[in-house]
């Protein structure tokens, strides 16, 4: 920058400076939010009971992947917030992804409907209103309702997340890493949940139980436990979310053809009963989003932003290593260009040490019907800047489309805390009909890519076999075994019956020389026989007598 131009920038902002000190507080708000680069329009400035359509509160591009929070009771606006700002990101060229739980933002696709409440708000914000519909793609978790399907492989989500959703303790979650590392080593794709059941009954049975034994083993108890809770797991319908083909994450990245961002809705209503799931879900997309983009630092608008809707679901009984691994990824997935927007009902809900992270801050208004109310409030207000508002009187205060803005300015510094009347979102604030809904689904060219399931051979199919072939080749075993004592049993038998069999009969000659008579006669014969060759030999006369 040249000496001239430095010198006429201080000259600008000390001109700002001036004018804002003559404005009063109102002015000295607004100029925060004065910044110089592309920004999202969110609304005017609230101040003194009256809304200041010259004073705009704006957000700027550059700052949106620091991370932000979105919070306010049930039907104070969150839900039209992600829209405003979605809508203006995707203007800008940036993708966004949104979790849609009730089913009511998948109108971003289709012109917004003009009357006189919309007329009304575009005029006390200084708004120009257009309709406007955002390109978008709209997704399921694997395949349950509309949506194109969006499917993990069981080794893709991971043993962390796997524990989350089975609500392990950490010692049973220690031994499914155990598993997943065991399954990883031996070549055993874990791809379904019936690979997993799988490997845990091998990993017990008599043949499996020493693969472990060097590294900690895998008691049955536990392994009771994993078996018991993927059973639970499957009856909430989990088996429709593992398996092929895995979801590509940087579908999410693409932008249309007239260069603006596509918006892709996770539409959740079948499965809004089921919070645990698609919470824990919300993160795998985010943590595979984390492992495969490379780093990339600032950028003048981030490649994504990504809105985590009802996020407290996301902290409830989270384990130590859950936390820590959502907190690692929280904080390091901005140097890969991602924004973070955890959505939810108060600040509390969010851990510190990821609150830490949240730079952008959009507060909607709370209620303080009860004690523990009235704290939450008073935690809430403890998280903003010192401002010129009473902002526990405030954010009691605040009507529904009214929040309390602070963001980071294009320095990375806080803005002043804002009162603000957001402005109207000009895409349909309803959901599409559901015709034009699975519409705009199967003529998605990813539908025929992710819609029908594929189920290769993988750790059931292999340890099957395995024991198929193994109980083939024991019973073949056993057979020889039997067949050789049968064939040995049949010799005995046959040796027993040779000696038992009666004799037959002698004949007549048999008969006469066996007889006691013939036998004497033979004797005699022999005898004299004898004596008549001896004396021929020996030259022996005959005795006469």
């Amino acid at each position: 920058m040249s000496e001239s131009t430095a010198a006429d920038v201080s000259a600008d902002q000390a001109e700002q400076a001036d004018q804002a000190e003559q404005a009063g507080p109102a002015g000295e708000i607004a100029a925060g939010y004065a910044f110089t680069g592309p920004a999202l329009d969110l609304g005017a400035l609230l101040w003194d009971g009256a809304c200041l359509p010259e004073r705009q509160i704006r957000i700027p591009l550059s700052m949106l992947n620091r991370h932000g929070l979105v919070a306010g009771a049930t039907g104070t606006g969150k839900t039209k917030t992600l829209q405003l700002i979605a809508e203006q990101l995707s203007a800008n060229g940036v993708p966004v992804f949104l979790a849609d739980i009730k089913g009511d933002v998948s109108g971003i696709s289709a012109p917004g409907a003009a009357g006189e409440k919309v007329a009304e708000r575009a005029r006390d914000v200084g708004q120009t209103w257009e309709p406007t519909g955002y390109p978008s793609e709209f997704y399921s978790l694997g395949g349950i309702g509309p949506g194109i399907p969006v499917r993990s492989t069981v080794t893709g989500f991971g043993p962390v997340l796997m524990s989350k959703v089975l609500q392990l303790n950490q010692t049973q979650e220690q031994s499914l890493g155990l598993i997943f590392h065991y399954a990883d080593s031996k070549g055993l794709e874990l791809i379904d949940l019936k690979d997993l059941r799988a490997v845990v009954a091998f990993l017990v049975s008599d043949k499996g139980k020493a693969e472990l034994k060097g590294i900690g083993g895998l008691s049955t108890v536990t392994a009771g436990v994993i078996l018991r809770a993927l059973t639970a797991f499957e009856q909430q319908g989990a088996s429709e979310f593992f398996g092929e083909p895995e979801f590509d994450t940087s579908e999410f990245l693409r932008t249309a053809a007239d260069g603006r961002g596509t918006v892709s809705v996770l539409e959740l209503p079948a499965v809004q009963d089921k919070p645990q799931i698609f919470s824990t879900f919300l993160m795998w997309l985010l943590a595979d989003l984390y492992n495969d983009l490379p780093e990339v630092g600032d950028l003048e608008k981030p490649k994504l932003v990504f809105f985590f809707d009802e996020a407290h679901l996301l902290f409830n009984d989270a384990s130590k290593a859950f936390l820590a691994a959502i907190t690692q990824t929280v904080r390091l997935i901005r140097s890969k260009g991602v924004g973070v927007f955890f959505v939810t009902q108060t600040p509390k809900d969010v851990p510190a040490d990821v609150l830490a992270q949240l730079g952008n801050r959009v507060q909607h208004a709370l209620r303080a019907f009860t004690p523990d109310d009235a704290k939450a409030l008073k935690a809430t207000v403890k998280t903003f800047p010192n401002s010129a508002y009473d902002l526990e009187e405030l954010l009691t205060g605040l009507g529904t489309g009214e929040a309390v803005i602070t963001v980071l300015s294009e320095k990375g510094a806080p803005t002043p805390v804002a009162a603000t009347r957001l402005r109207a979102p000009q895409s349909l604030m309803a959901p599409i009909e559901a015709g034009a809904l699975e519409q705009a689904v199967k003529s998605s060219l990813l539908y025929a890519r992710y819609a029908e399931p594929v189920d290769r051979e993988s750790a059931y199919e292999k340890i099957t076999a395995e024991q198929a072939a193994a109980e083939a080749e024991a019973e073949a075993a056993a057979a020889a075994a039997e067949a050789e004592k049968q064939a040995k049993e049949a010799e005995k038998e046959a040796a027993r019956a040779a000696r038992n069999a009666p004799k037959p009969d002698p004949s007549l000659a048999e008969q006469v020389v066996g007889s006691g008579l013939f036998r004497s006669l033979a004797r005699s014969i022999g005898t004299q026989l004898g004596r008549e060759i001896s004396r021929s030999i020996f030259g022996t006369a005959r005795r006469r007598r």
